[in-house]
């Protein structure tokens, strides 16, 4: 047993008690505790202690809980002699037993030996406290009294009687003994404080965790009353949440527009967005639950929400990187266009080096027929991406890009984001058709908007006037489509990739109406290859008497003529297998009779009767120019339907002739004596650009000197005053056109040498390519004399012209 006196002589007796071990409770002098006891042993002893001990127990805790049978090691060796105060058996067998502490004791728990047999006996001894009486002893019982009154306010649990009986005590050790039973710290500590003898350490350990429950119960208090406020708040909103769905149920809704609320905010949670598109999303959802259904403002939130989750912010579709596969699939669905489909397979190629790559805005020009569209449909197919068309044509209103601000009743996004809504998919392949159909009016410019959507340094960020907040279309590959350039506005051109796609060659043309047109015509009539014959010899009868464009929009139509002719023949035999013979003699029975004249240049020279070619939104056309000449005083008259720029050139034209007229053999003051009429046939069809100079010019001198003009020639160029020509555009489809004509030799600005390079060697061959730098180069090519042009000796000349000259020019033809 340890000593806790300093001799011997101090030490009180030793008493024999029956001992009951406590499990996770501490006994102290001075306190009254119930206890519930079940083990056997303990019942043995508590009624050996009523019997025999004059109600005495020895009560020491174990320091193991858990332990049924514990060994003297296994407790501690300071406990409570304690007084059985009242005793009170319960049905399940276990006694709920009144302890009071009488005073500490202790024992020599190392050295005993337990008998678990009946109940374990100790040797205890009594452990008297010190005495202490000061003025520390005293403002430290003052100190923990107001303590214990605070902890009661905090712990409602602790009777006010309890308390009174607490602060009445003065002396420190029995002050502690009265505190600790009543504090809910592990029994470990409070087994320390049992321990300690010395009055005061022992009231500075209640006292210090005394101030530890007091801070826990005041947190519990705080806990406590947030989670009831929380509690009732739920309460309250579950209590209203059930009268809105009576009310939502009497007034005929199916559904609670809250259940609708929370189902949006999940989605937009689950959604992949970016986080400013959620955020915004999740603030609009929150306006939405307080505006009533009924309300207009309502519908207009719920549509903008429901526009937030169903676009493809961040859904991309995977497409393929098969070169091979690519190039077969452009390939069997257009035959030509070398350069649109190299320039496809170049992106393949450089997307399956690189992870991430901007979308290409690609721009295809070209005349009506010729598959731009069609080309884009390819592309997708090829790269097994979604298809989006947008057709421009007639679009005047900058909100049909960048959509309308939600300010404005009925506002909805651009329909760059319709689109792409539909497709799903936020890197599909985009085609604007007919771009250089845009007008602009009061309500802005829609060219200007399309600057941010086809530029790739600005369209990662693209921001739609409903929307209010940056989208991503730097993934989306654009294709846009356009008859002609000159229409478009500069910086928009500057954004996009420029890729001509010229008309057909005839060849082309027959190969691809052998292998494409007719099967496709065949199969939409329900014909079968056997029930239609049609020979190349005929197909290309058709295209040259029977069409006349760059494309094949309109063979496609005559073929298809073909088949429903031929069909009506089976329908009228009543014979599937019935084959039709189409052939040159019987092609009049078929199509009527031909649209066209073959080869459209003159059958003889003529004064004043030139070949032009212009470039139009159809292609290339032949385009003739006649010059008469009435006595006069000078009137110029110019019609055909000619633009502003057309005019422009006949006069400069004219004002080259009147500088030149010495050259010419002409008087000076030719011009007073006559009039001038300019005329360009189909009158009806609007013409216009620089590119006719050189032929009105042509003209002009060939009937003010009566000398014919080549009639198996056309030329192309813009003229300037001092007689140079200039290079136009559009050189390969003119040639085309010269070639439909049957023309045989063709003059062109020197400066559009290097266009050559882009014209077929099938056309090259079959025409004679003059390069002229000068007026004089042209006359001296173009007119049928012999000589130079002032000295053209024709004897027939026509009395007009003849008037007109000087007089030893006049001299020299005769």
């Amino acid at each position: 047993m340890p000593s806790f006196y300093a001799n011997d002589a101090d030490k009180p007796e030793m008493v024999r008690l029956p001992m009951m071990s406590l499990r996770e409770v501490v006994m102290f002098p001075k306190s009254i505790v119930p206890l519930f006891v079940g083990r056997d042993a303990s019942i043995r002893a508590i009624e050996t202690a009523l019997s025999q001990y004059d109600k005495k127990i020895f009560l020491v805790t174990q320091r193991s809980p858990e332990k049924e049978r514990p060994e003297g090691k296994d407790l501690y060796e300071v406990g409570t002699v304690s007084k059985i105060l009242q005793l009170l058996r319960l049905p399940d067998g276990t006694i709920k037993v009144l302890f009071e502490g009488l005073y500490r004791a202790g024992w020599d728990a190392k050295g005993a030996e337990l008998s678990w047999e009946e109940f374990p006996m100790a040797e205890v001894q009594q452990l008297n406290e010190i005495e202490v009486d000061s003025l520390e002893a005293k403002a430290l019982v003052r100190t923990v009294h107001e303590s214990v009154e605070q902890y009661a306010k905090v712990n409602k649990k602790l009777a006010q009687e309890t308390v009174v009986a607490v602060t009445s005590l003065t002396e420190p050790g029995r002050l502690a003994d009265s505190i600790m039973p009543h504090l809910k710290v592990p029994f470990d500590k409070k087994q320390e404080v049992l321990e300690n003898l010395h009055p005061i350490d022992r009231l500075e350990d209640t006292y210090s965790l005394l101030q530890g429950e007091i801070e826990i119960s005041s947190l519990e208090k705080k806990i406590k009353s947030r989670v009831k406020n929380q509690m009732e708040l739920n309460q309250r909103d579950y209590y209203l949440n059930e009268q809105l769905k009576a009310i939502n149920k009497e007034m005929g809704r199916e559904e609670d527009p809250g259940v609708e609320a929370d189902e949006l905010e999940q989605q937009m949670k689950d959604k992949d967005m970016p986080e400013e598109a959620r955020e915004k999303g999740l603030r609009e959802l929150k306006k939405l639950r307080q505006i009533p259904p009924s309300s207009a403002e309502y519908t207009v939130v719920r549509n903008y929400v429901d526009w937030i989750l169903d676009l493809p912010w961040s859904k991309t579709k995977d497409f393929k990187l098969d070169l091979e596969e690519a190039a077969a699939i452009l390939d069997k669905d257009h035959y030509g266009l070398e350069k649109p489909k190299k320039r496809i397979l170049e992106f393949l190629a450089v997307q399956s080096l690189v992870e991430t790559m901007k979308g290409p805005i690609l721009c295809f020009v070209g005349p009506p027929g010729v598959g731009k569209t069609s080309l884009a449909k390819s592309i997708a197919r090829a790269t097994d991406r979604p298809f989006v068309r947008l057709s421009l044509g007639g679009v005047r209103d900058e909100a049909e890009i960048r959509g309308h601000r939600r300010t404005y009743v009925g506002a909805l996004p651009g329909k760059i984001l319709q689109s792409l809504k539909r497709s799903e998919y936020n890197n599909p392949v985009f085609c604007l058709d007919e771009v250089d159909k845009m007008s602009t009016d009061f309500r802005g410019d829609p060219s200007s908007a399309l600057l941010e959507v086809l530029d790739p340094e600005q369209n990662y960020a693209f921001n739609d006037h409903y929307l209010d907040m940056d989208y991503d279309l730097s993934k989306v590959f654009f294709i846009t489509t356009a008859n002609t350039l000159h229409s478009i506005p500069l910086p928009l051109q500057d954004r996009m990739e420029i890729i001509q796609i010229p008309g057909y060659l005839e060849s082309e043309k027959s190969r691809i109406a052998r292998d494409f047109l007719v099967p496709k015509q065949i199969e939409q009539h329900g014909l079968e290859t056997d029930n239609m014959a049609v020979p190349d010899d005929v197909l290309l009868e058709v295209i040259r008497r029977y069409t006349r464009e760059s494309g094949v929009r309109n063979l496609e139509r005559e073929i298809a003529s073909l088949c429903r002719k031929s069909a009506m023949k089976i329908v009228e035999n009543d014979d599937k297998t019935l084959t039709v013979d189409i052939t040159k003699d019987n092609l009049e029975d078929f199509l009527g009779v031909a649209k066209h004249r073959y080869g459209e240049k003159e059958e003889n020279p003529l004064v004043g009767v030139t070949n032009g070619l212009a470039f139009t939104e159809v292609g290339g056309e032949l385009l003739t120019v006649e010059v008469v000449l009435m006595p006069g005083n000078g009137k110029v008259e110019i019609t055909g339907k000619l633009g502003d720029v057309m005019q422009e050139s006949a006069k400069a034209a004219l004002s080259y002739v009147r500088s030149r007229s010495d050259s010419f053999g002409l008087k000076p003051d030719f011009y007073k004596e006559v009039d001038i009429h300019v005329h360009v046939p189909e009158g009806a069809v609007p013409k216009d650009g620089p590119s006719a100079g050189v032929t009105l010019t042509t003209a002009i001198v060939s009937a003010l000197i009566n000398v014919p003009v080549r009639n198996d020639l056309a030329m192309t160029g813009e003229i300037t005053l001092r007689g140079r020509v200039l290079p136009i555009g559009g050189l390969r489809q003119k040639l085309l056109a010269a070639h439909r004509g049957l023309i045989e030799r063709v003059l062109i600005p020197k400066e559009n040498a290097k266009d050559l390079k882009e014209v077929p060697e099938d056309i090259l061959n079959d025409l004679k390519i003059i390069q002229v730098d000068t007026i004089d180069e042209v006359l001296r090519e173009a007119l049928v004399c012999n000589g130079d042009v002032p000295f053209c000796n024709r004897p027939e000349s026509l009395p007009l012209a003849h008037q007109l000259m000087k007089d030893e020019f006049r001299d020299q033809m005769h």
